[in-house]
């Protein structure tokens, strides 16, 4: 079931309080537990950027192994502390951050005759991408197309890239390309939520 207004809200304000109160060493408090949306089992991506855009940490949990909220706050510290492209946000960054979460459905692999099918199997804006083989994998968001402007071949290219591979992985047949969707919520503003929360 669909996400409301308010549950994202919701997840967005999990989310921040969860990077504030880790960035600033205060430890992480408990997610609501009479929430009975934050008990689903789903992945869950928390993207943090500068006020004009600019990436400043991002970690998910592709696939649903853990409650909404749970993965919410375990992704909220990653962003914050463990994406590996960035140092950890420091307590003056946080008045200039906006907190992004992506709840995502379940990936399902892409069925195809010819990998030559694929640019017609993926909606860009409405599709991440998951591209994996038996050693490595990379996850583009929805978001990142609509983002960059990616074409269908664009985005299969840039999510093998992600994943550590040449460009034209997706044309080989020696990958596994998944798809899926996502709710995504954001703060328009650092720290303004409730009344605020943009949805994509």
């Amino acid at each position: 079931m669909p996400l409301t207004e308010q549950q994202g809200a919701e997840l967005v304000e999990l989310a921040r309080t969860t990077v504030d109160a880790f960035v600033r060493g205060q430890g992480v408090g408990q997610r609501p537990r009479d929430r009975p949306f934050l008990e689903e089992t789903r992945g869950a991506f928390v993207t943090l950027k500068s006020r004009d855009g600019v990436l400043r940490g991002c970690i998910g949990l592709p696939y649903p192994t853990k409650p909404l909220g749970e993965a919410i706050v375990e992704a909220a510290i990653g962003a914050a502390g463990y994406d590996p492209r960035f140092p950890r946000v420091e307590p003056e960054e946080l008045a200039e951050i906006l907190v992004e979460v992506s709840a995502l459905t379940r990936p399902e692999n892409i069925q195809y005759s010819s990998p030559l099918e694929l640019p017609k199997l993926v909606k860009t804006g409405a599709d991440g991408l998951i591209v994996s083989n038996a050693v490595t994998s990379g996850l583009l968001l929805p978001q990142v197309a609509t983002e960059h402007s990616m074409s269908p071949e664009d985005f299969l290219s840039n999510t093998c890239l992600k994943a550590g591979l040449r460009a034209d992985a997706w044309l080989t047949g020696k990958v596994t390309v998944q798809k899926f969707q996502a709710e995504v919520f954001s703060e328009t503003s650092p720290g303004k939520i409730h009344g605020r929360t943009e949805r994509h």
